[in-house]
């Protein structure tokens, strides 16, 4: 897109303000699809850090997901947890991961997460 939905950047405003993680949203973005529930960046940033803490090849890296976000900026990106990337009848992972999309980047979405059938 190149000027972000303005529907878009309200919702993810308002994930922001609310701090709440119970959003499901579906988004293409270059042509994926993404569906899952949004989290506010402090929160996602926060897991991110968690999980790289815990590894031991990468946990060098968790000190960058620990800054905070510009409070009076909208937001830019939407935060995915609990999020598949949507591959024919198959969602990946299984388990869901953490993604971050550029609301830019976002061609169509809708409210709500698709299901998907396992194999």
């Amino acid at each position: 897109m190149s000027k972000p939905d303005e529907l878009l950047v309200a919702i993810a405003a308002l994930v922001e303000s609310g701090q709440s993680n119970q959003m499901s949203l579906t988004v293409v973005a270059g042509g994926t699809v993404i569906t899952g529930r949004l989290a506010p960046e402090a929160v996602w940033s926060r897991r991110v850090s968690e999980v790289l803490t815990d590894s031991a090849r990468l946990s060098e890296f968790s000190a960058i997901f620990n800054t905070s976000a510009k409070e009076d900026a909208p937001p830019t990106h939407l935060h995915f947890h609990v999020a598949r990337i949507l591959q024919g009848t198959v969602g990946i992972p299984e388990t869901g991961g953490m993604y971050r999309v550029a609301i830019e980047d976002v061609s169509s979405w809708t409210v709500g997460d698709f299901s998907y059938s396992p194999l």
